[in-house]
């Protein structure tokens, strides 16, 4: 990875960053061990790993050429100890003492003069369950690639069987007319991208706009797989949908909580969808597109909330994550370094005549994952907050378990216990329409 140039996109989250608006993903993962936890031990085992990492020893660096580039470079300097620590928890001041202490954990950005990530162990959790708080920065990787870093650092996977090559050979070389082709297609996928971009936006700002601030809370949320099937098989769509009418009927309830008119009305979701390849050299950087949905929060039918959601989400599949204003990444990822180095900023500010959320999914395949021999019991991951944006949520599948990782703006949401519980609720109202 060392001397590789940092994509557009890349180089766009990292001008992005600022104190008010760290750009890094995160993760909160628990685990249920055997027996005592042994925090010494566990750090040096977890830096031992980390160590062996390329992603995590690297560092960002200005290119001289192209003007405005970044390349990925080794830091002389590194090691990952100084990455790693350890925080005790105390139950004594706090109801929810691991959101407490992640949330003020997220809050602080990353030095982007350094290997953008960082790991906190975390001890004192009731039943003896402790938990790893890992933070990426996003222009390091997207959401399927930083599950790539974490299994990482937990304990190995059996190998999966290698797939028989199905190809007679390499690919036949393009004709110059295909490449002309492909040129055009491209320039005039832009074009749509950009026109729809600008027939996206809206005014006034987003109703659940919110003001800069360096505070964040964070929630954490669980819900039951077999539930999610259940009221899937009873009404169609996907889980994704089962999933996002029930943040529709969550959000509709902070809203109304907060004083704020929700009938008659839609939220915006940027959902960001992975458009990476399966090869090895594809399992760095972003390759985002994206959907826009709108989510019906102004529906107060949960059955109704999600028959809405899966014909949006049905528009959004047919049209393809290539093409509409939700595909912006895209359209970024291809405009040269220099213009964003000048215009990153004025876009981020920008974000709320465009999106009011992002709802983002991380894959987490179903092995068994362990550290140490500790079973993983819980993922709930973190989306970064785009400028003046007061939500962010983030959902992870493990095993029986949907996991959901809530975000907001401390200045913009004195407590999302509110929203967290709007959630159970939401989900508990759809379930009972189940019979």
């Amino acid at each position: 990875m060392s001397g590789l140039q940092l994509s557009a996109l890349d180089v766009a989250f990292l001008c992005l960053e600022s104190e008010t608006t760290p750009m890094h993903m995160g993760a909160v993962v628990t685990f249920r061990p055997h027996g005592q936890v042994h925090a010494r031990e566990l750090t040096a085992l977890l830096a031992e790993r980390a160590a062996r990492l390329p992603k995590l020893r690297q560092r960002p660096r200005t290119a001289l050429f192209p003007p405005g580039a970044a390349t990925w470079a080794e830091d002389p300097d590194f090691l990952a100890s100084e990455h790693i620590s350890h925080h005790h928890l105390s139950s004594l001041y706090e109801p929810d003492p691991l959101s407490a202490y992640a949330s003020h954990w997220m809050g602080r950005p990353l030095d982007t003069g350094k290997p953008l990530w960082d790991l906190h162990l975390v001890t004192g959790l009731p039943d003896g369950e402790f938990a790893l708080l890992l933070k990426l920065h996003h222009a390091l990787t997207d959401g399927a690639g930083a599950y790539a870093v974490a299994v990482g650092l937990l304990d190995a996977l059996p190998r999966a069987p290698r797939r028989p090559h199905s190809g007679t050979g390499p690919p036949a070389p393009r004709s110059p007319v295909d490449a002309v082709k492909e040129a055009v297609g491209s320039t005039l996928a832009q074009a749509g991208i950009a026109s729809s971009v600008v027939r996206a936006t809206r005014s006034p700002l987003s109703p659940i706009s919110a003001p800069p601030s360096t505070e964040r809370r964070l929630g954490l949320v669980r819900l039951d797989t077999a539930e999610i099937r259940r009221i899937r098989r009873a009404h169609g769509g996907t889980a994704n949908d089962v999933v996002l009418a029930i943040l529709s009927g969550a959000l509709r309830e902070w809203m109304i909580n907060r004083g704020q008119r929700a009938d008659d009305r839609t939220l915006r979701a940027l959902i960001p969808v992975s458009v990476r390849g399966r090869s090895a050299e594809q399992l760095g950087g972003n390759k985002l597109s994206g959907y826009l949905c709108e989510l019906p929060v102004g529906l107060d039918d949960p059955v109704e909330r999600l028959l809405a959601v899966q014909r949006e989400m049905g528009r959004n599949k047919a049209a393809g994550p290539a093409r509409g204003a939700g595909a912006f990444p895209l359209l970024a990822d291809r405009m040269p370094p220099m213009l964003h180095r000048l215009g990153s900023k004025a876009a981020g500010l920008a974000a709320p005549l465009l999106f009011d959320l992002v709802i983002t999914t991380v894959p987490v395949p179903p092995n068994r994952l362990t550290l140490d021999g500790a079973k993983v019991s819980g993922v709930y991951p973190f989306v970064p907050l785009a400028p003046r944006q007061a939500i962010g949520i983030a959902v992870a599948t493990y095993r029986d378990s949907v996991h959901i990782g809530l975000q907001a703006n401390g200045a913009a949401v004195s407590d999302v216990g509110s929203l967290r519980d709007g959630v159970l609720k939401s989900a508990s109202r759809l379930l009972d329409t189940v019979h």
